[in-house]
């Protein structure tokens, strides 16, 4: 765990040393094709996994930035597979449009959570689907690294089962189901910060649900219904709401970038959080506690072939929310005394002396969630034991504007 007083701070050297090593980045939008990014690529392109973090979901230039990174991988340095934070159940749609052609990517999208429904995803899904028909024996490949979630097709399938089982228990699950399924357009957690949660946890309800079927004779329709029924329970209890935190066991998401890379040798972009890519174990928010996310993981298992990229911001309007500049002890601060509005520092490289202390020092970057307020930026950020032992390339914007949200759909 990381406290204010542990973390080094900047002095007037390792301010211009920093500003020395920065290398600019001339464009934050997505699919701008230009050679500012090169050299970073460079350095990334022989690994075999490479973790692209941002620290916020609702910017697009932090997304750009990334997406970018994504498709010179992709073009020099053979990279095949994006791996992202969903469910294997709609990785699978998503990789069977970008493979086929069958759907669009709206509608793909539609049941994936909803940090990826954005216009910039439905662009990215696109260029990957023109790649793909260009090169149809060496096509990227998209999977979720989470087990199969329930979606709201399952809550349907329990609802028509008891419609013709036992139409008396119908309005009942219905009381069950009909609150809770609103979690897959907005995340408990955030609904409870928003004052929109209707009060009773939803893991509560989705076991109540399971109940009414567990009492019902068993036949071929009745097993089916259930196993759609604890998909809804292990949803629910798995939530960052049912758990009561963002701190989980990553290890089977790591397990599932491990187990397609054996599977189809390719190397793999894999687009998280700052968190969840960090190399270490870190704390998260004001109330830390250790958190071992994928990229630790991967770590483990690759050594320096797995390579961690966090990009972060200073400021700007992230649509819900205006983030203000970070506190003085955030990294981000430090990194925003760099006159450039945007830039990349690669932490593997020479380095002074000063510099080389800062990295190898405890540190906090900022974060900013679902559930972010900025009355309480001060708990928005995660520490790390070592800056450079978490991330190997630090990306920082000056400013950020709001990505751009798919229409919500009713599920």
């Amino acid at each position: 765990m990381t406290t204010a007083s542990s973390i080094a701070q900047p002095s007037a050297e390792l301010t211009a040393s920093l500003r020395a090593a920065a290398r600019p980045v001339a464009s934050t939008e997505p699919g701008f094709v230009g050679k500012d990014l090169d050299e970073l690529a460079e350095t990334l392109g022989s690994a075999t996994v490479v973790g692209l973090g941002e620290s916020t979901r609702f910017s697009r230039q932090t997304y750009g930035v990334r997406e970018r990174l994504f498709r010179i991988l992709v073009g020099r340095y053979g990279f095949r597979a994006l791996a992202i934070q969903d469910s294997a159940r709609s990785g699978e749609r998503l990789d069977e449009y970008v493979r086929t052609g069958a759907g669009d990517p709206e509608s793909v999208l539609a049941g994936a959570w909803r940090p990826l429904r954005t216009a910039e995803m439905v662009e990215t899904l696109t260029w990957i689907r023109l790649f793909n028909e260009q090169h149809p024996d060496d096509p990227i490949r998209v999977f979720g690294v989470e087990p199969p979630h329930a979606e709201p097709s399952d809550y349907d399938a329990v609802l028509d089962y008891l419609r013709q089982a036992a139409p008396d228990r119908l309005a009942r699950a219905e009381s069950h189901l009909g609150p809770i399924r609103t979690a897959h357009q907005i995340d408990e957690h955030v609904q409870r910060h928003q004052g929109i949660h209707p009060g009773r946890p939803f893991a509560e309800h989705a076991r109540d649900a399971l109940a009414l079927l567990d009492e019902l004779p068993d036949t071929d329709e009745h097993r089916r219904a259930r196993a759609h029924a604890q998909l809804i329970v292990d949803f629910h209890e798995q939530s960052v709401a049912g758990q009561g935190g963002f701190a989980r066991d990553e290890r089977p998401s790591a397990e599932r970038v491990l187990a397609w890379q054996r599977e189809t040798g390719a190397k793999i972009a894999y687009w998280d959080g700052i968190a969840h890519v960090s190399a270490q174990a870190l704390g998260v928010g004001s109330a830390a506690g250790e958190f071992r996310g994928t990229g630790a993981h991967l770590r483990d298992h690759f050594g320096t072939d797995y390579v961690a990229v966090a990009i972060g911001f200073h400021h700007g309007d992230l649509g819900a929310a205006q983030a203000p500049p970070p506190r003085p002890e955030l990294v981000d601060a430090l990194l925003g005394g760099v006159d450039l509005a945007a830039f990349f520092v690669d932490l593997r490289t020479e380095a002074t002396e000063s510099v080389d202390s800062w990295r190898r020092a405890p540190a906090e970057l900022r974060t900013i969630s679902g559930i972010y307020d900025p009355a309480k930026d001060a708990e928005a950020h995660i520490g790390v034991p070592s800056l450079a032992g978490a991330f190997d390339v630090l990306v920082h914007i000056r400013e950020t504007s709001p990505v751009r949200w798919l229409p919500a759909v009713s599920g």
